[in-house]
């Protein structure tokens, strides 16, 4: 009787043994059961406050959420400092959280250069390649992938607007020759403009401060002012309409964000949906459904041409009804 009781406890403890078991974590954090999820931690590195770069962050977090996932973010922005992208990722690493996104090239390179093993996503980047972050868009490395916004026709619909179409021979740029990302975009703008006859004015600046001084220093020397997708410049980008308004310069811009805060027009995507492709991306790397490397980088889904009719009308430039047949007219309002 007492044996039988001994066996009988003891195939008991194998049951209750067995329960627990099924209720083991997996791989992915998750337990088998769904009881309870993971909690991953995410650190956002982005380069500088402005509109595109928080649209983009913002559609990378809608991304993770609409994929279901639990994330707890750490939310990093540099001011424009290249040194505190350096801090920032090394911060993450040290905290070892378990994915970076960076959004923007410096972002993304002092990412990259504090850890070869921690996930990361990007967006907002230009030159991927140029920037060294991956070696290719189809194979891109061991634990970096993501977006880039050079979509291969936008800088030269712009361009061609302005030369076309407003009849520019002279356009300023304002740019920060210290991002990898501005040199690329201003080298093609230089080569647009050439084949249409028209002559670049370049102006670089180092830092934000700079950027009113540099905008005044074009007026009386060119037609119009381009300003390309530059963290730097796209910062102080109220002191370069103030510029534009005031001397009645065409101001255009390398993304939609800008436009809309007062440039005449800019050949485009949502940054916004630029960055919830990052965070599909960092879904499946986090889930582990897919590693970095087996991700190639991704363009924007879409490009259009806006002109905005309000700043054209304070910067003194009528519009023509024959420009809805090339693009969408934006009134100032959403």
């Amino acid at each position: 009787m007492k044996r039988g009781g001994t066996a009988l406890s003891l195939a008991l403890a194998g049951l209750l043994l067995l329960s627990g078991c099924g209720q083991s974590e997996t791989s992915s954090g998750q337990k088998e059961g769904g009881a309870e999820q993971a909690e991953f931690t995410v650190g956002i590195s982005q380069y500088a406050p402005h509109p595109s770069l928080d649209a983009a962050t913002e559609g990378f977090k809608k991304a993770l959420e609409d994929k279901g996932l639990k994330v707890k973010y750490d939310e990093q922005n540099a001011q424009a400092d290249m040194n505190n992208t350096a801090t920032i990722a090394n911060n993450f690493v040290g905290d070892k959280v378990d994915l970076i996104f960076a959004n923007a090239t410096p972002s993304a390179t002092a990412a990259l250069n504090a850890t070869k093993d921690i996930p990361i996503v990007f967006t907002s980047v230009t030159d991927p390649v140029g920037a060294e972050l991956v070696e290719s868009f189809d194979k891109p490395g061991k634990n970096i992938t993501g977006t880039t916004d050079n979509h291969p026709e936008a800088t030269k619909k712009t361009i061609s607007f302005i030369t076309d179409e407003v009849r520019a021979k002279s356009i300023g740029v304002i740019y920060n020759s210290g991002e990898q990302n501005s040199e690329v975009q201003v080298k093609e703008v230089k080569k647009i403009a050439e084949e249409k006859g028209a002559k670049i004015v370049e102006v670089s600046v180092s830092t934000t401060a700079e950027v009113k001084q540099a905008a005044e220093s074009l007026v009386g020397r060119v037609d119009a002012i381009y300003v390309p997708t530059d963290n730097t410049v796209v910062t102080a980008l109220d002191t370069v309409i103030d510029v534009a308004n005031s001397k009645k310069i065409p101001l255009f811009v390398g993304e939609l964000d800008s436009m809309k805060k007062g440039a005449v027009a800019a050949s485009g995507f949502s940054y916004y949906d630029l960055g919830y492709q990052s965070g599909v991306m960092a879904a499946d790397i986090l889930s582990g459904n897919k590693k970095p490397s087996e991700i190639p980088v991704e363009l924007p889904n879409s490009l259009k041409l806006v002109i905005n009719t309000k700043a054209a009308e304070a910067q003194g430039l009528k519009v023509k009804d024959e420009w809805k047949n090339l693009g969408e007219f934006y009134d100032g309002n959403e």
